[in-house]
């Protein structure tokens, strides 16, 4: 119960407080983001929820006690009994009526389409014990605060390259299955990050002074096969995990945006307008490796077609400035390690050379957009010095002439 003040104390009250000295002006510290939490089912269950809370506090968010001050509540369910079931779609919904920004995990969420049914609205689904899937989906509804005072690591993080540009990884892994690459062996099939987990990485990194990104992957074509084209929110509106629509998403981002490892597929043809309007680098790195048909069919090469040529031609006509780097190998398949090709193929090399060699910003860099390696054999044989110098001399030849 709160005391009624005295008379005394009241007249004492109205007079003007003293000004106080000037001092350091106080910085202004924003509030936190907070998560509600509710927690179904079995001790096992509790442990995962008390090491999700866990991690939450470590990235500096408060755990909120009821429901309206939440900018998030996550539901940790159980799916052990029709009642426990019956009880966390319950527990879902009032979280949605009581909130409407919900995350649903725990044992239930195996079953992803009832809860969808259910409650169509929820943010994300994740299974058990699935700690790294909550964090995401906990940073893509509300992400952390940065606090540069006491934060130890930036919202960029830590990168090795100048401050000026930064690589920007899209997918891991590949699903062709080139005779010569040993990739899918070390990294798997094509494995595509969420689209708006792309663009806020793209955005911390823009937002910490880098002028350029560029992007990488195996196959970054290809990105977004994995997922089905998935969307993802992104300010305020679904993003789809395709390689058009996240190529127009970077150009808005006001940096310079660079294409690496990108195959000729078809699909391509829909980014070149982008270049030509100036949203994106006038810029490819294509890796053709060979000219010789059967050398790309024994190589296993994807999107290998002789219409190569007529393709890049047809870009050059929506974009005249755009630069194609490339990497051409000689020797694969050929037990000599020389290009024994036909007339036909050693004059599709030739146009290839020259188109390459018309990709140059500028006279001094009239070659250096192409890049000659030299590989083994198809299996990775042995290679003598001699073929390999020989080899580099007939591309060096055809190339300059």
């Amino acid at each position: 119960m709160s005391q009624i003040p005295s008379r005394r104390a009241a007249k004492s009250a109205k007079k003007p407080l003293p000004k106080a000295a000037a001092g350091p002006r106080l910085r202004k510290i924003k509030a936190p983001p907070k998560v509600g939490f509710v927690s179904l089912g079995c001790p096992k269950a509790l442990v995962d929820s008390e090491r999700i809370i866990t991690r939450l506090r470590a990235e500096g968010y408060q755990i909120a006690p009821n429901y309206d001050g939440a900018d998030v509540v996550v539901v940790n369910t159980c799916g052990f009994l029709d009642s426990a079931k019956q009880e966390s779609l319950d527990a879902i919904g009032e979280a949605m009526a009581e909130n409407g920004r919900v995350i649903v995990t725990g044992c239930y969420g195996v079953e992803k389409d009832v809860i969808r049914q259910a409650h169509p609205g929820v943010l994300a689904i994740t299974g058990p014990h699935q700690y790294e899937a909550v964090m995401e989906a906990v940073h893509d509804a509300v992400p952390p605060l940065h606090d540069p005072y006491l934060d130890l690591v930036p919202p960029e993080g830590l990168r090795l390259t100048p401050r000026h540009y930064a690589y920007l990884k899209i997918s891991e892994g590949c699903n062709n299955r080139c005779t010569f690459c040993i990739i899918p062996s070390l990294r798997g099939d094509l494995v595509s990050r969420p689209a708006n987990h792309v663009m806020t990485e793209a955005e911390r990194l823009v937002k910490a002074g880098v002028k350029e990104l560029l992007v990488i992957s195996q196959d970054t074509s290809a990105y977004g096969l994995d997922l089905k084209y998935a969307t993802s929110p992104w300010k305020g509106a679904p993003l789809a995990a395709r390689f058009l629509d996240l190529t127009k998403a970077l150009g808005n981002l006001g940096a310079w945006v660079r294409l690496h490892y990108v195959y000729p597929y078809p699909h391509v043809d829909n980014v070149i307008p982008l270049m030509a309007e100036g949203k994106i680098l006038p810029y490819l790195d294509i890796p053709f490796q060979h000219a010789s048909p059967n050398v790309l069919k024994a190589m296993k090469r994807p999107a290998a077609g002789a219409k190569t040529l007529d393709r890049l031609a047809a870009w050059r006509q929506t974009c005249p400035d755009l630069a194609i780097r490339s990497t051409l190998m000689a020797g694969p398949g050929q037990p000599s390690g020389m290009m024994d090709i036909s007339p036909s193929s050693r004059s599709r090399a030739m146009s290839l050379a020259t188109m390459l060699r018309r990709s140059s910003v500028g006279p001094e860099l009239s070659m250096a957009m192409v890049t000659c390696f030299v590989a083994p054999t198809s299996i990775c044989r042995r290679i003598t010095r001699s073929a390999s110098v020989a080899s580099n001399s007939v591309i060096a030849d055809e190339m300059s002439s």
